[in-house]
């Protein structure tokens, strides 16, 4: 690997991990749910971003593997949330 891709690698790595906490503190002080939601969406994308990141910067595939599951559980997280916050039930009889 190249210093330019591993210095790259680094700084998206520390963009992700200062957006991870900006989103966790909105997650926290998140006047309504719809914003604590929003948060949550965008902290389970930073994680998966940064798991991207360090499968580029270490070559392992693994953490590519990882960072899937991560999108296809938040993806339906995601959906159950925004299903419940407009509904009240996210399964209906």
């Amino acid at each position: 690997m190249n210093a330019l891709l591993y210095w790259s690698a680094i700084f998206a790595l520390c963009c992700f991990a200062l957006a991870f906490l900006c989103a966790t503190v909105r997650l926290l002080r998140g006047p309504t749910p719809q914003d604590r939601v929003l948060a949550l969406d965008t902290m389970y994308i930073n994680g998966l971003l940064i798991l991207l990141g360090l499968g580029i910067q270490f070559g392992s595939s693994a953490y590519f593997d990882i960072a899937l599951i991560i999108g296809l559980f938040g993806f339906v997280g995601s959906a159950a949330l925004a299903k419940f916050l407009l509904r009240g039930e996210v399964i209906e009889p």
